[in-house]
């Protein structure tokens, strides 16, 4: 069997089993049994089949036929022209994710002129978003934190393939957990999440590809799926500079519910939301008001570094 007989068949198989683009599915995964890229495969598709190359693609057609993710078999995935590692371990990474990106970079240029900007990144997963800001600028300080272990084992891969390992420090712990408030030390000039946010009962009813492989930490937000922003909103000002922001990626129908959250907190000027390429509000943005820090005994906590 030739290579294109082989790729035929695949998408044939594959349309069977209604998975969605079926010939792109066959191209990468025929590319990948055969460790090529896809113009590779292309340059070569009247070459013959081995059987160790069948094997390999026999497994991965099944992985796929079964609703296991494209990225998940491939390994990879590319977000902000950085290619990832993705594994069962992290939530995939989304191309409306990128806006958390777009409206973070003017902040940081601005900030960059008077000092190094000091991030904090909640819930890194795949380490995504903290790479491309590590790579986008150069002078800053980023602490990424995850609760999941696994989680941030992968990211650090990332961030080493990246070039960006020495300026990300990965932090083991649920939402502000590994820090202590000082008063008048808030530390960070941009606080930013993509937090779990399906209602918990709509779970069941996702793409069985998300809701049977993907990490359900990542995707439960509670009985409502606001609980993280309930969390997160209120203790982010402690944490904040005068003048520093808060962006949290939203999902449909809750950016008026974040923004309503953040504006009774009252310690943050109005907030905004961004849409993603599709118009759909994506990120909801806030700065927060110069005011006198609370007042909060204790000092900095230790920092349980992966």
């Amino acid at each position: 069997m030739t290579r294109l007989e082989s790729l035929n068949q695949t998408t044939s198989r594959l349309k069977v089993h209604r998975v969605e683009n079926p010939r792109l599915n066959a191209e990468l995964l025929l590319a990948r049994s055969l460790n090529l890229s896809r113009e590779g495969l292309y340059r070569s598709l009247h070459d013959l089949l081995q059987e160790k190359e069948k094997e390999a693609l026999e497994k991965m057609i099944q992985r796929r036929i079964s609703g296991e993710p494209l990225q998940y078999i491939l390994e990879h995935q590319e977000f902000w022209s950085i290619d990832l590692k993705v594994d069962s371990r992290v939530l995939i990474p989304r191309p409306e994710t990128e806006v958390l990106i777009e409206q973070s970079l003017p902040i940081l240029s601005e900030i960059s002129l008077k000092r190094n900007p000091a991030v904090l990144e909640i819930g890194t997963g795949s380490g995504a978003i903290a790479i491309a800001l590590a790579k986008e600028v150069k002078n800053l300080f980023l602490i990424a934190t995850d609760i999941s272990r696994d989680a941030l084992i992968l990211a650090k891969e990332n961030a080493k393939s990246a070039g960006v390992l020495d300026r990300i420090k990965f932090v083991a712990g649920d939402l502000f957990s590994p820090f202590h408030p000082t008063k008048g030390r808030a530390p960070f000039d941009l606080i930013l999440s993509n937090p779990p946010y399906i209602i918990r009962r709509k779970i069941s009813t996702l793409a069985e590809e998300v809701k049977d492989y993907e990490p359900r930490i990542a995707l439960d937000g509670g009985e409502d799926g606001l609980a993280f922003y309930r969390c997160i909103i209120p203790e982010a000002s402690f944490y904040l500079r005068e003048g520093g922001w808060l962006l949290l990626e939203v999902v449909l129908g809750q950016s008026g519910s974040v923004s309503k959250m953040i504006e009774e907190k009252g310690n943050f000027l109005g907030p905004r939301c961004f849409p993603d390429l599709s118009g759909i509000g994506r990120v909801v943005k806030a700065q927060k008001i110069p005011v006198l820090p609370p007042s909060v005994k204790g000092g900095r906590g230790d920092l349980k570094e992966l």
